[in-house]
């Protein structure tokens, strides 16, 4: 597909698309909208030719931050003074919705935060085939322009475990422990990922490797850890006693789509409301396998320790959270200052944490004054790389392989800690 006809099919040059590239950032980023947007804006839903779920992302993004004078102009869609009124916005912007969610739609409407129960309601429409994709976009958008709670998390994740594929309702014994590797399913577009490499040190040290992967749902789409996967041949797993069976090279690739079909099919909706809501967090710590260790990475720093929350709430016993990783992967930087956030859930469910950071002497040899930038990676070369690595300990590309060795001394230490802390 063409750059043009994907934006086509995803809605992605709308007026409304413009809108919820300014308004719906998140609490310190988000932008008033032009006098020439607002009227695009409002001409596009006029004409009633917008995208439901854009025009609930749209005004849920709008409501978050707070409309401009310039802004209130859109409510000559909905009715005067109705970004005043939750009750009578909801009521005109989502007359579908069913009616044992408006409390809850009021309730994001006026800034307010969910309980557990009402975000597991939430999660449960938003994974079901209930109509109102207006509501859908506008929930999701709010949500990540004020920033969930871990109560919501907790509640939205609740919801997506009900959706699991039955082969994955119920964890089996391994001989060893799981370690579940994820990072940001929308991959790289100037680097490479090590990803594989990393699962097959994992394994050397007497552990199941599973590494979650799926579809891109954007910002980025040149390749991602599942087209990396497909190029090695690796085995996708479709029921948890598979994991009874012999390691392959690579450990077990876990795939959204047979995880949980209604997961996957928000990969569509994302890629049209634009900015990624709660699932691109959420996703990467659900643990249908019932792994001890969760290896996983942030592209923002600030949310090393949310990831560690969530992770331990998701049911791992430890957790390592990569910070500055190329792209925001697994791959650490080594001219930034990349580190792991180490953390497990101690014998009183509190969380212990402790940090490598990448100026550690130990990490000293590894550091380079810059970080190559590819021009056009592919999944193809990346995967050859992977290979040639694997057999020989070494490629032809000096950046690559200083990445793997730094990325494996990081990582085996991260290991080594949450090891003394949880005993085994």
């Amino acid at each position: 597909m063409t750059d043009l006809n994907f934006a086509i099919k995803y809605n992605l040059n709308t007026a409304l698309a413009k809108g919820i590239k300014q308004a719906g950032i998140g609490k310190h980023g988000s932008k008033p909208l032009s006098s020439e947007l607002v009227e695009e804006c409002l001409q596009e839903l006029h004409g009633g030719q917008s995208n439901d779920l854009q025009k609930g992302a749209f005004f849920g993004a709008l409501m978050m931050k707070g409309p401009t004078e310039a802004e209130l102009k859109l409510e000559a869609y909905i009715g005067k003074h109705a970004f005043a009124n939750p009750v009578f916005f909801l009521n005109k912007l989502c007359p579908d919705l069913p009616q044992h969610l408006f409390p809850i739609g009021v309730k994001l409407l006026n800034g307010k935060s969910l309980q557990v129960s009402e975000a597991h309601q939430l999660g449960d429409f938003l994974m079901s085939d209930e109509l109102c994709e207006t509501f859908r976009g506008m929930a999701v958008s709010i949500l990540r322009v004020r920033y969930e709670t871990n109560d919501e998390y907790q509640g939205l994740h609740n919801a997506v475990m009900s959706t699991y594929a039955p082969g994955f309702q119920r964890h089996v014994k391994t001989k060893f422990p799981i370690v579940q590797l994820a990072e940001p399913f929308d991959g790289v577009e100037h680097s490479y990922m090590i990803t594989p490499l990393l699962a097959y040190f994992f394994q050397e040290r007497n552990y199941n490797a599973v590494t979650a992967i799926g579809r891109s749902s954007g910002p980025k789409y040149t390749f991602n850890s599942h087209d990396l996967y497909l190029y090695l041949g690796s085995w996708l797993l479709a029921d948890n006693h598979e994991l009874l069976e012999m390691n392959p090279t690579f450990g077990w690739v876990l795939d959204q789509k047979a995880l949980s079909p209604p997961l996957d099919k928000w990969v569509e909706r994302r890629r049209t409301t634009i900015k990624r809501p709660f699932l691109a967090t959420l996703e990467k710590v659900l643990n249908p396998c019932g792994a001890r260790i969760l290896v996983t990475s942030v592209f923002h720093i600030t949310y090393q320790m949310k990831m560690a929350e969530l992770a331990l709430m998701a049911g791992f016993d430890g957790v390592m959270v990569l910070k500055r990783g190329l792209e925001g992967s697994l791959a650490p930087a080594t001219s930034k200052a990349s580190g792991l956030l180490c953390a497990v859930r101690n014998s009183n469910g509190h969380l212990f944490f402790t940090r490598l950071e990448h100026d550690f002497p130990a990490f000293e040899q590894f550091r380079t004054e810059t970080d190559d930038e590819i021009a056009s990676p592919t999944a193809e070369i990346n995967a050859a790389l992977i290979r040639k690595y694997l057999h020989n300990g070494r490629t032809d590309y000096a950046d690559f392989d200083n990445r793997v060795n730094f990325a494996k001394a990081l990582y085996m230490r991260g290991l080594d800690w949450i090891e003394s802390q949880i005993g085994y």
